[in-house]
């Protein structure tokens, strides 16, 4: 095919399934703010020229002939068109497909559900929503009825223009390289009628100022097509200025330009480190949950810049279990010329991550003792990923264990840290006692707690997945070990009771009741690996745990969840002799199909209030039924 009917070919392309749909929700239910958009361009152009200088370390060639990077804005006011241009790396034919044609990749519908399901969390602000889904470049459809984007790839000799509705479909097809930028990509919005207020000069220039003034390219703006355009910011980095001349609102911009999120940040953390090595850090904990906060690749979202020449986003500027915090690290102690691979084994990375984490956790530790309620808010957005920490990083794990927050027994709706945990301990206490589980309310109703609570013994109630693990690589803090309350013998002898409950003066275990242990021991030997009267019971008649050696009983079961193990450990059934219904069974030793139909009873008691279901639910009903029968003849 020639050249010529290359240029005069226009191919239509639909985008993914149910993309209409998309983004009618993004433009009516997802932004609330359509000035959003002007920001979201802007930082697409600001990372094209970042790309480009870059490249051009390596093929200087790809910068030559067109001065500065720069953005470039002009009003159309009698056309109603809105145009931002930069003269980046540009777009190959291939690469517009892919950054234009494809919305979500994890998959649209699944992307519709996270939009929904984050809609409809009670509080959640629409603009908490906006940059956390990928999906910037589409919320221009709020302002324009047609999008133009014109690209040509620096040192390639071919343009292409990418054209939509936002409706379902595009077209792409070649231009003649005269009617595009010298290389860089220009996007022209044909606005709707409701949005002419987007070619005034001052409706425009008040947004750049306010949304993007950090960006680190210049931005040029032009009041009418062929005017010549001036100069709004100056590119200039924030993060290269004392920190006495940037103000709170300099830094909360400068963060959502970067991070691409809309809320305000929890915490900056701006330095220079001299000396042995020397870089610039500004990094932000945000005040929300970033939507990949949770992503099963645990990657960081911290920028690497050698003397503000962007190099990578994905260089381990901080451990996994910071992966929530935003930024950049800026520093000249590296060649521009370095590979990405070379980059990752770098032994100045390395001094450089340990150098941001520790001032990042002190940050923390600073914010928890100077203002509790932003802290906790902190500890409720990202505790869960900041304890992944305890679990893999050995060297700071007394320092996070110290920083981390606890709901327990003790607690109310606040939390506590392990160093109230320690102040408050009884005399002679030698462990710090937790219950592991997913949900709040049912740990504080599990029969495991009864002894615990009624000797004023605090439990610190765990309820996220990694908590299970971390417990086990945290062999003590302040000289006290941990011990799940569901693994193992209670140990609660060495605790007095309230004089109010002594005064009750409970018999002990009379024959009877051995008796009817011995008799659970040998009709149920198949399902537990021990029946023994408990001293952490006073309200329940059962429960289970685990054995002294086993694993606790909510780790058990996210690992057989996971497929780590292969089956359950038989449990400890542990029995309240004080209970009623306990000796009531114990009382009946001459009917023995009574008995076994009871005895079978209690360990699905057991069963369910662990949170399980019964092993066998038509055997249980059956028994339930015979039970009842007898009991109401």
């Amino acid at each position: 095919m020639t050249e010529a009917a290359v240029e005069k070919t226009v191919e239509n392309h639909a985008f993914e399934a149910d993309v209409a749909r998309l983004l009618h929700m993004m433009v009516h239910s997802v932004y609330s703010d359509r000035n959003v958009f002007l920001r979201e361009l802007i930082s697409n152009a600001a990372d094209a020229c970042e790309k480009l200088r870059y490249e051009a370390i390596t093929d200087p060639s790809l910068s030559a002939g067109d001065g500065e990077n720069r953005i470039t804005l002009t009003l159309d006011e009698e056309g109603k068109r809105l145009t931002i241009e930069d003269n980046g790396i540009g777009m190959s034919r291939a690469e517009m497909i892919e950054a234009l044609g494809t919305i979500a990749r994890s998959g649209t519908r699944a992307f519709m559900e996270r939009i929904e399901a984050a809609r409809t969390e009670k509080g959640e602000q629409d603009a908490q929503l906006i940059g956390q889904f990928g999906v910037g470049f589409y919320s221009c459809f709020m302002v324009a009825e047609k999008v133009d984007v014109v690209s040509r790839r620096a040192g390639s000799d071919e343009a292409w223009r990418w054209s939509s509705d936002g409706k379902g479909s595009y077209a792409i097809d070649a231009v003649d390289v005269s009617e595009a930028p010298a290389r860089g990509t220009r996007i022209t919005l044909h606005l709707l009628e409701d949005a002419g207020t987007y070619t005034s000069r001052w409706t425009v220039e008040k947004i750049i100022k306010d949304q993007s003034g950090h960006v680190p390219v210049p931005i040029l703006l032009a009041e009418k097509p062929g005017a010549e355009p001036a100069r709004v910011t100056d590119g200039t980095a924030l993060w290269t200025r004392s920190k006495n001349e940037i103000s709170a609102e300099d830094y909360t911009d400068f963060y959502r330009s970067l991070s691409g999120q809309y809320d305000d940040p929890a915490l900056n953390v701006h330095f220079r480190a001299e000396g042995r090595h020397e870089y610039t850090t500004l990094a932000f904990v945000p005040g929300s949950q970033p939507f990949d906060m949770f992503d099963p690749d645990r990657r960081g979202r911290m920028k690497l810049y050698v003397k503000r020449v962007f190099i990578t986003d994905d260089a381990d500027l901080v451990p996994r279990y910071l992966r929530f915090v935003r930024g950049l690290v800026d520093t000249s102690d590296l060649p521009l010329n370095m590979s990405r691979e070379m980059i990752q084994e770098s032994p100045i990375l390395s001094a450089i991550r340990k150098g941001v984490t520790s001032r990042v956790l002190t940050a923390i530790e600073k914010l928890a003792e100077s203002d509790t309620e932003a802290f906790t808010k902190l500890w409720e957005n990202f505790g869960p990923v900041l304890k992944e920490g305890i679990y893999e990083d050995f060297e700071r794990r007394s320092q996070l264990l110290a920083l981390s927050r606890f709901r327990s027994t003790s607690s109310g709706e606040g939390y506590r840290s392990l160093a109230d945990y320690v102040g408050d301990a009884k005399e002679g206490q030698r462990a710090i006692y937790y219950l592991t589980g997913g949900n709040l309310d049912q740990l504080r109703a599990s029969p495991q707690l009864e002894g615990f609570r009624a000797r004023g013994v605090e439990v610190l109630l765990l309820t996220d997945s990694i908590d299970s693990f971390w417990v086990m690589n945290a062999p003590e803090f302040d000289g006290k070990s941990f011990k799940s309350i569901t693994q193992g013998s209670a140990d609660l002898s060495q605790f007095a009771k309230p004089e109010s409950e002594q005064a009750e003066n409970k018999p002990e275990t009379t024959a009877v009741i051995d008796d009817l242990i011995t008799f659970a021991k040998l009709r149920l030997t198949d399902a537990v690996s021990d029946v023994r009267v408990s001293d952490r019971l006073t309200e329940s008649a059962v429960c289970l745990v685990a054995f002294e050696g086993g694993y606790d009983r909510q780790l058990e079961k996210i690992l057989q969840g996971a497929g780590r193990i292969e089956g359950a450990s038989k449990p400890v059934l542990e029995i309240n002799a004080d209970h009623s219904l306990v000796k009531a069974i114990a009382a009946r030793s001459d009917d023995e199909t009574l008995r076994e139909d009871a005895v079978l009873l209690l360990l699905d008691q057991a069963r369910i209030l662990d949170g399980d279901k019964p092993e066998e639910p038509r055997a249980f009903a059956e028994r339930l039924q015979r039970v009842f029968e007898r009991a109401l003849r």
